[in-house]
């Protein structure tokens, strides 16, 4: 898990060298999600909330996200993509895609077929079978 983790982080980087890797999986969660606040992305990825806030400050001075009073309750600032924001990660996505896209060249269907599967699984959080006991 440790290579793999490295991996991702080099690839990440070559990949989308203008955003970190946490950069990019915040303003990703924020798109995916609408917006929200703080509070919710230091919960949702069990973070201190002033790793939070370090990471959102550089992503609101870069001009990448921007704070919202919530119409419903003004006390609460919801966290917010702005323009920039949204096409520098369209662009990382994209960039990501084709690279995704040249490994899987020349896989068999059979073989994209049972990674897919593999992935959905993974997503879901199956633990997956269970090694036969000896």
């Amino acid at each position: 898990m440790t290579s793999f983790a490295r991996r991702a982080r080099a690839l990440a980087g070559r990949l989308h060298p203008e955003l970190s890797l946490v950069s990019y999986t915040l303003l990703g969660h924020l798109e995916e999600s609408g917006g929200c606040r703080a509070t919710d992305l230091a919960e949702f990825y069990a973070l201190d909330k002033s790793t939070v806030s370090r990471q959102v400050a550089v992503l609101e001075r870069e001009g990448l996200m921007e704070r919202l009073q919530d119409t419903a309750d003004q006390r609460v600032q919801v966290l917010q993509l702005t323009d920039a924001g949204r096409r520098v990660l369209a662009r990382v996505t994209d960039r990501r895609r084709e690279a995704l896209r040249e490994r899987l060249t020349g896989w068999s269907e059979e073989d994209l077929a049972r990674f897919a599967s593999y992935l959905e699984r993974y997503n879901a959080g199956s633990p997956g079978p269970t090694p036969p006991e000896d």
